[in-house]
This record gives C-alpha cells, sequence and structure tokens, in this order.
C-alpha cells in the first residue's frame, strides 16, 4: 500500500478542498497566448482515443495504463502550451478531468493511495476550468471512496456532503448518495444510511426521465443498488439480506465490468463468512480470486487476503485450504 505522502491530503485538508468546489464559482481559464494553435479535429481525435481507452471493457485495461498516462501527458501539455478557442479549451479540461480521474482510478486499484489523490485534485482542477459541476462531483467522491477505503469513514461523508450541495444529473446523485449511504453503514449509522439509501434510489429512479447521464457515471443500475445496500447491511450487522441482495445484484452484472463483478463476489464472500457458511464462502472467494488473476485486478485480490485470517480459523472446512493455497501464490 502506497500511503507515502498521503498525509498531504488529510481529512480537514479533503473537507476544505470539497467545500471549496461546493462553493466557489468555477475560474474561468485564460486561452493561452502563445504555442501553436490547438483545432476542433485535433480535439476530436484526442476525445476518440481516450474514449476508447476508458471505456474499455474490464479484462484489456490491465495492458492500457502505460497509453492513459501518455494520453494525459498529450491533453496536459496542449492545455499548458498551446493557443485555442474557449471552446477548444473547455473541451481539453473536460477531456483532461476524464483522462486524470480513470488514471487516478488505475493507481487507487494497484494501492498507489497518494498518486491516486493527486490525480483526483487535479481531475477536479480540470472539471472546474471548464465548469462540468457532474463530473467535479464524481471525482470528490472517488477521493471520498478512497478515504472509506482507508477506514475513515467520516471524512467521507464531509467530502460527499459537500459535493452534494450542487445541482446535479439524478444518476450522479444516486452514485454520491449511494457512496455516502456505505460511510454512514461504516460509522454504525444505520437510520441514517437507510435514508440515504433511500435517495439514491429516487435519483437513480428520475435519472430515467432526463438527459443522458454523464460517462463516469453511466455505468450505475440496479445492479449497483442492490449490492451496495447489501454492503450496507453487511457492515450494520444483517448478513442474510446482505447476501440476498449481494447476490440479486452480482448476477444481473453486465459482462464488461468483471473487476467489479470479483469486488461483488468478495462482499459475498464476506456475507458468507459472517453467516457461517465457510465453504460457500471459500467457493465465492475462489471464483473472485481467479477473475482478479485474469483480468489484473489487485484490489480485488487485496480484499480476498483480507479475509486469510478469518478462513483460517476454518481450515479444515471444504475449500478452504485450495483458496488459502491459491491467495498465497498470488502474493508470490
Amino acid at each position: 500500500m502506497d500511503r507515502r505522502n498521503f498525509v498531504a491530503y488529510t481529512a480537514a485538508s479533503l473537507a476544505g478542498f470539497a467545500h471549496e468546489w461546493a462553493t466557489t464559482p468555477p475560474a474561468a481559464f485564460a486561452a493561452a497566448q502563445q504555442g501553436k494553435p490547438v483545432d476542433a479535429d485535433l480535439v476530436g481525435s484526442l476525445e476518440s482515443i481516450s474514449r476508447n481507452l476508458t471505456t474499455a471493457p474490464t479484462a484489456p485495461r490491465q495492458y492500457t495504463a502505460p497509453l492513459l498516462d501518455d494520453q494525459l501527458k498529450i491533453v496536459t501539455d496542449l492545455i499548458e502550451e498551446g493557443r485555442y478557442t474557449e471552446r477548444v479549451g473547455e473541451r481539453l479540461h473536460r477531456l483532461a478531468a476524464g483522462l486524470a480521474q480513470t488514471v487516478g482510478w488505475h493507481r487507487f486499484d494497484h494501492g498507489q493511495h497518494a498518486a491516486a489523490a493527486r490525480f483526483w485534485h487535479a481531475a477536479v482542477h480540470s472539471a472546474y476550468a471548464c465548469g462540468d459541476h457532474d463530473l467535479g462531483a464524481g471525482v470528490l467522491s472517488d477521493l471520498a471512496y478512497q478515504a472509506l477505503w482507508l477506514r475513515d469513514p467520516a471524512t467521507s461523508v464531509a467530502i460527499l456532503d459537500r459535493a452534494l450541495r450542487r445541482p446535479l444529473h439524478p444518476a450522479a446523485r444516486s452514485v454520491l448518495y449511494l457512496r455516502k449511504a456505505r460511510a454512514h453503514a461504516a460509522l454504525g449509522e444505520e437510520r441514517t444510511c437507510t435514508r440515504v439509501l433511500g435517495a439514491a434510489e429516487r435519483a437513480f429512479e428520475a435519472a430515467a426521465d432526463t438527459r443522458a447521464a454523464p460517462t463516469w457515471c453511466g455505468w450505475v443500475s440496479h445492479s449497483d443498488l442492490a449490492v451496495d445496500t447489501g454492503r450496507c447491511l453487511l457492515d450494520l450487522g444483517h448478513p442474510r439480506q446482505a447476501h440476498a441482495l449481494i447476490r440479486e445484484g452480482t448476477d444481473v452484472l453486465p459482462v464488461a465490468r468483471e473487476k467489479t463483478r470479483g469486488i461483488f463476489l468478495t462482499y459475498e464472500a464476506e456475507g458468507y463468512l459472517k453467516r457461517g457458511d465457510i465453504d460457500q464462502a471459500a467457493d465465492a472467494a475462489r471464483t473472485a480470486l481467479a477473475m482478479a488473476q485474469r483480468i489484473g485486478a489487485p484490489r480485488c485480490t487485496a480484499l480476498i487476503s483480507g479475509m486469510v485470517p478469518a478462513f483460517r480459523k476454518h481450515g479444515t472446512a471444504p475449500g478452504v485450504a485450495q483458496l488459502l493455497d491459491g491467495i498465497h501464490v498470488a502474493r508470490l
């Protein structure tokens, strides 16, 4: 886990950053006055390439990280050194924000948390520059999700409370509410969690009657509502209900979202563990581990490794020895 320099982003500084985003008008950017001209056709080509890289199915993404890094450098160099109209500048900043968000997730998935936070901070600034509130809120919610992952749900709630202050597309609000519910569940705040889950569902339903969802949250579905609700119930001590919802969501997840499926399967394994169904827990974890190794999903592998102490207590249960051997091999 790369936590070096993550201290630079303290709970107070993250909450302050989110507050600034929520209350300050987007800064108008000035088109560069020097350098080579950047025309709309070039930006269109960059947008097409970036779209293909950022929306590829999960499995090929393990090979595209260097390409995304290069693409982001090209775009940021054009922003800093090029000469362009205000409209082209908006497109460049939006493109930079989307690329930085995706690159940040690559770093996050590999446990490089300081680097992920830096990319996400840059993405928020770029979203600011082009006035894209939905995208800015989405990247803030990524920082909030990271805080939850690093066991700081209070900071996660603080960031999301501020991000939700701006008017947002209903699909974006649904994603932010789901992540906020997860944080409240981690804090043991069942009543608040239930209320926020209701808000997430209402926002999701409202999204069907509005314009197309922003690209960054276009994936949100009934599957995510079910699994995140199940994850909340798991944290709140209701494993039986949690398991039913997690299984329901996993069963209807699109094939292209294999990494998400692997994460969902680890939730299912945890639910079975809490119910005492050790053989089913081991089976779900083995399936998730095999998937994570095939598609290159280290965050999923890390979740499974975190369950090792619990599985070791049941070393003679069916499937546990094979699972522990598989985790050992994955660590080599």
